[in-house]
């Protein structure tokens, strides 16, 4: 699985993968910044993609009775990305319990890789009883071996 390594305060964040975006103009609010929920759609947007990434179909995982939800999400905006800026979200996956995962998925700002939000988004997945677990096909991703 190819890393991406990122220095940010002190931290070194060994992400798994990266997405490249560009904003447009209908993203952002009157203020000439994109709006604060439309991180939502990027930060999953990427999420999906990196599961696609790993040969993992969301709509497939899906009718195999597999709901993947998310249960929390923490967004620290940073900074504010505006029209036509270019920026990428970058991902890691690790398990945090028996029945619980978490995607830590930061975005930077090209070309100055300026840290514009961080993101910590926790979900499970559901079987068929509604009952809370996390499937086979997710634990060969979680960066921390569990």
């Amino acid at each position: 699985m190819a890393t991406f390594e990122v220095q940010t305060s002190g931290d070194t964040m060994h992400y798994t993968h990266q997405l490249e975006f560009k904003v447009r103009d209908y993203e952002c609010d009157m203020q000439g910044v994109v709006n604060n929920g439309v991180y939502q759609n990027y930060l999953e947007h990427a999420r999906h993609e990196f599961l696609q990434s790993h040969g993992i179909n969301f709509a497939e995982v899906t009718a195999a009775g597999i709901n993947l939800v998310v249960t929390r999400a923490e967004l620290d905006y940073k900074n504010s990305l505006v029209s036509n800026d270019l920026f990428v979200v970058r991902s890691l996956i690790r398990r945090v319990s028996r029945v619980r995962f978490e995607f830590q998925q930061d975005v930077f700002r090209l070309p100055d890789e300026k840290l514009m939000l961080a993101a910590r988004i926790t979900g499970t997945s559901l079987n068929q009883q509604g009952r809370p677990f996390v499937p086979e096909v997710l634990t060969d991703l979680f960066s921390d071996g569990q």
